[in-house]
Order: structure tokens, then sequence, then C-alpha cells
């Protein structure tokens, strides 16, 4: 058995910024990785994905962007080839191709069991990220078995797919791109859409991200929120990192020959029932919008920078047709289902008494109830930007900080 301070579980952009500040601090520890550097980057997402943020914002712990396109945005590609050359900008003490097969107590520390051996430590970092397995719901059962059904994390390209249509359920930024794609494609779409969150890609002359991140918007902590489980269930921004830097939403995606329909609820007889409530859902992603756009507003002019600013341009609202509530798959067409309804956690390696009921890690801010065991990575975990490339580092500092107060604790004791 191997003995260190600190064992971090995942070598993607949480564990490597984990590394980075632990080490830092002196602190001894290791990274285990499953696969590779950036593995789902590199098996569990499609080939056209690219990041929703800027260049410029692909910020880690003493490691950002320098090259010559800072507004473009990263192909899935880049950020593996990103996410290799941070972990070779220091010494980390990365083990790849190691599964962690079980993390227990062992008396005040923990043991760590691996395909490959065992470590004993101090604390544990959880930092397999937010996501994780893909989060279908229980009627998806129930679909016609010679309609295919795919995720995300398996859809690589439309020649994936047989012929005909698709259904896309779900409209974040991974529904909304899917369906924008497959309808380039050539395909009949239907996206089925209930609660989303609506931005342009630029506003008053920049990416909207430049005026969220100026305004404090993204590093806002979870403890501003009134209702923080309420912003951690918050879709994805729809959002789309395309060259020419042009919107995506359900109008968009409507005046392209995407049909949208309404929530979907259930499946019975080859028949998907929907919500009749499209047209709520609408509203409230365009109240949602409005609001944000003032706070920018708002921020513009605190910062005096209306001169230099254009003027807020009009967004046109998005309207649609009214959505049937139901469809008939065989008659609509539809030999492919994509499930874009988000993501779910799965420990099954964790035997410490600190998961909730949904099977979620119980934490406040990373901090877990058990003495020395923490989690990075999660949706809003300290700040709103706790997922991206640009905020995981400020949570990992975080939990660095609070790690190397309990080691320094127990061997003051």
């Amino acid at each position: 058995m191997v003995w260190t301070d600190v064992v971090v579980v995942g070598g993607g952009q949480a564990g490597l910024a984990m590394s980075r500040c632990l080490g830092e601090r002196g602190i001894e520890h290791v990274v285990l990785e499953r696969g590779r550097v950036g593995e789902r980057w590199r098996s569990e997402r499609w080939h056209s994905l690219r990041l929703l943020t800027p260049r410029w914002q692909s910020r880690l712990p003493g490691f950002s962007y320098r090259g010559p396109d800072p507004d473009g945005f990263m192909s899935r590609r880049e950020v593996i080839r990103y996410l290799e050359r941070y972990a070779r900008s220091f010494p980390a003490p990365l083990e790849e191709g190691v599964t962690v097969e079980e993390v227990d107590r062992d008396g005040d520390g923990y043991r760590v069991v691996t395909d490959r051996g065992a470590w004993r430590a101090s604390c544990v970092v959880v930092a397999t990220g937010h996501c994780d397995r893909p989060a279908l719901p229980p009627f998806a059962r129930a679909l016609p078995r010679d309609v295919l059904q795919i995720s995300p994390t398996t859809y690589r390209r439309p020649s994936d797919l047989p012929g005909g249509g698709v259904l896309v359920v779900g409209a974040s930024a991974t529904g909304v791109q899917l369906a924008a794609e497959l309808q380039a494609s050539g395909r009949p779409v239907l996206l089925a859409a209930g609660r989303h969150v609506r931005l342009p890609r630029r506003y008053r002359g920049r990416d909207v991200m430049a005026w969220l991140d100026a305004a404090g918007v993204l590093s806002e902590p979870s403890d501003a929120v009134r209702d923080h489980e309420a912003a951690r269930r918050q879709p994805s921004m729809q959002l789309v990192g395309r060259p020419d830097h042009r919107s995506i939403d359900l109008g968009t995606l409507h005046a392209a020959g995407v049909r949208i329909v309404g929530r979907a609820l259930g499946v019975e007889g080859g028949r998907v029932r929907l919500a009749d409530d499209l047209g709520n859902a609408v509203a409230s992603a365009e109240t949602r919008l409005a609001r944000v756009l003032a706070r920018i507003d708002a921020h513009v002019e605190r910062a005096g920078l209306s001169a230099e600013a254009p003027p807020a341009e009009p967004i046109q609202p998005v309207r649609l047709p009214p959505s049937p509530t139901s469809l008939d798959l065989r008659a609509e067409g539809v030999r492919s289902v994509l499930w874009a309804t988000g993501y779910r956690r799965v420990y099954p390696w964790l035997r410490v008494p600190v998961l909730d009921a949904r099977g979620e890690i119980v934490n406040a801010g990373g901090v877990t109830p058990a003495s020395g065991l923490y989690v990075l990575g999660l949706q809003f975990m300290r700040r709103r930007n706790s997922t991206f490339l640009d905020g995981v580092g400020a949570d990992a500092r975080d939990l660095t900080d609070h790690l190397a107060r309990a080691l320094g604790a127990r061997r003051a004791a």
C-alpha cells in the first residue's frame, strides 16, 4: 500500500486544477485517472463539439490560453490538447489508466483500492465531474424497440443514426446544438423543449460571456442566490461556439426547419405524450433573458462604458406554433430519439456514507460531512462557473485552503 496525503480521483480539468493547487502548497498527493487526461472529451463527446466559452476564458490555476484567436471557441480536440499541455506545465503526480474500485474509511484516513494497487491517504478529493452518466427518464424504456435511443455520450455524428427523423429531447445547450447539426444534415428533426435558458451569443458589441464575466455574474458565489438547489438544476445556456459567433435558440431552430414541441412526459404504444406548457417555458426563458440583459446594462452604466458599448440591440421574441399533446413516432417518421436530458452522478466505488437519496454527494461548497473527503467540479458548487474551465480553479484553491488547514490540525494533534 502506497501512503500519501491526498488522493485525487479524476484527471480532468477539476482533478488537474486541484493537483496544481496542492502542489503549490507542497502537499503530497496523487491523481488517479481511469483513462487518459480528459478522457471524457476523448471518448464521450460528439465530434463537432466546441466550448461555449471563448478561448480567452479557458483559465486554470497557473495556466491560460495564449494563442492567436482568443475570441474563438476551442474544438473538442483543442480541449484535449489544452488539458494535456496543462498536465505537462507542472509536475503533476498523475497515474493514468487506473480504475478506482473502492474508497473507504481506514482509521482517521481513507483506503483507495484500484486495479493497480491501493493507496492510504489522509484526504480524498472526488473530481470525477458533473457530466457522468446520461440521465434518461424512466419512460425511455417504453419506446418501441425499432427506435434507436442514443445519448450525447455515445453520439458522434449524424451518420451514426439510421435514416429518417430524429426526436431530440431537451433544449439546453446540448439539445439545441445537436438539433441544429442533425437538421443541417438533411434529416427531419423534432425538439421536445422544456425549461431552458436563452442568451444571445453577442450583446452590445461583445460576446455575452465577456459581459457576464465582467459583471461578476459567472463568479457569483452560491450563497448569494436565494435558492441554491434550483440554481444547481438550471439548464445550461442555449449557446453554441460557432466560428461565425451566431446565436442559437428555439426561434433560430424553428426558422431552420426544426419542429419545436413541448417537453416529453411519457411513452404509450409508440406515442410520446407532450406537456401543454411550451408557451409558458418560452415566456419564462424570455423573462430570465430580460433579467440577465438588464444586469449587463446596469454593469455598463456603473463601469462608465456607455460611450464605447453600442446601444442595446432589440432581441427578437421567440414565436412558435402551438405544440401537439402527443407524437406518433411512426407517423412522424421518427427512427431515432436523442436524449439530451442532462446527467447524473454515480459513485459505486464510494463506500463512505455521504450520498443522499438521489445518489449525490452531500456537500457544502465541496466539503462533505466526512472529515477529509471533498468533491470538486459539480454544478454551481461554490460559484456559477464551478463547472467551467474558467471557474473550477477558484473552487480548487478554496478546497485546498480547507484541506491544508485540516491536515495541519491533524498533524498538530
